[in-house]
């Protein structure tokens, strides 16, 4: 009877928790359905009446593929450049903090050195600090660089700069990512067989095979978790493309302008999310069955 009752409680929590989780579920892709019936409305409908009203009422409602087809294919919104601009700065500031995390979280995890753990708690507590506190003291710094880049024989006139271009974006990005990506691969690195790379290292194979070899193949479910933050991280920022890559326009810049002066093109706007969401989404359910393996490991020994 004890038993029966204790089941019946169980159920009623499932039910429960199931019923939560899709109102919250609902709340969370609202945002998303105005961006969709946006983005298929005029200009007109969508100044004069909320998006809510073209669900209530759809058969009455102007749907149009008018947005698109300015975003796509008018001179004003130069939408192409702006998403390969957008792929050159993301893509290698994916994979740059990628590679030079997996280097030091091998190197935390399986070799000895002084003050090991010091050392690791201290990029942990890089985490911390805000790119806002210390955007002044970068921003100098490549002023420094670039006019170090002006001594140099036949760039007198700063025709090779850092400042407003892609590899600003890179070392910025990478550098705000690697603690994250120091402190996931880590974790799981420490999952993995030690006999598994005791037995590489008395068949003789060297800190770099045993990294390329064993330890890369067994934390691709790590590799691609962060892979999915850095790359949503990039592709929406806003802040650090502004500030550092200037001299080449990006998707969330381009969005914004789309806006117009008046707040008047909110339809135009949507369009452009839904074109620039894609990627993105192609990159998270490319590698989602890695995702919640990556997350996870480490966390129950």
């Amino acid at each position: 009877m004890k038993n029966n009752v204790i089941l019946q409680k169980l159920r009623d929590w499932r039910v429960g928790t199931t019923i939560i989780m899709l109102v919250v579920a609902i709340l969370w892709l609202l945002p998303t359905l105005g961006l969709l019936v946006t983005a298929f409305r005029d200009k007109t409908a969508s100044v004069e009446s909320g998006w809510w009203t073209a669900i209530f009422d759809p058969f009455h409602t102007n749907w149009t593929l008018s947005a698109f087809q300015n975003v796509l294919f008018s001179e004003n919104w130069n939408l192409s450049q702006a998403f390969m601009n957008t792929l050159a700065v993301t893509v290698p500031a994916t994979i740059l903090p990628i590679t030079f995390a997996a280097f030091a979280a091998y190197g935390f995890t399986f070799l000895n050195f002084k003050f090991k753990e010091v050392w690791f708690a201290v990029i942990i507590a890089l985490m911390i600090v805000p790119l806002q506190a210390v955007i002044v003291a970068v921003l100098q710094m490549f002023v420094a660089l670039d006019q170090w880049l002006m001594t140099i024989p036949g760039n007198e006139y700063g025709d090779f700069h850092i400042s407003g271009e892609y590899p600003a974006g890179w070392i910025v990005h990478s550098a705000f990512a690697m603690p994250l990506a120091v402190y996931i691969l880590r974790n799981y690195m420490m999952t993995l067989p030690m006999a598994l790379i005791e037995a590489a290292r008395i068949d003789g194979a060297s800190h770099f095979q045993i990294f390329w070899r064993l330890i890369v193949p067994m934390s691709v479910p790590a590799l691609a978790s962060f892979a999915i933050f850095q790359f949503l991280w990039v592709w929406n920022d806003y802040f650090i493309a502004f500030m550092f890559v200037g001299n080449h326009t990006v998707m969330t810049y381009q969005l914004l302008s789309m806006l117009g002066q008046h707040g008047e093109g909110w339809q135009i706007v949507m369009a452009g999310c839904l074109i620039s969401v894609l990627v993105p989404l192609a990159v998270f359910f490319g590698l989602q069955r890695y995702f919640v393996r990556g997350l996870t490991a480490g966390s129950v020994k």
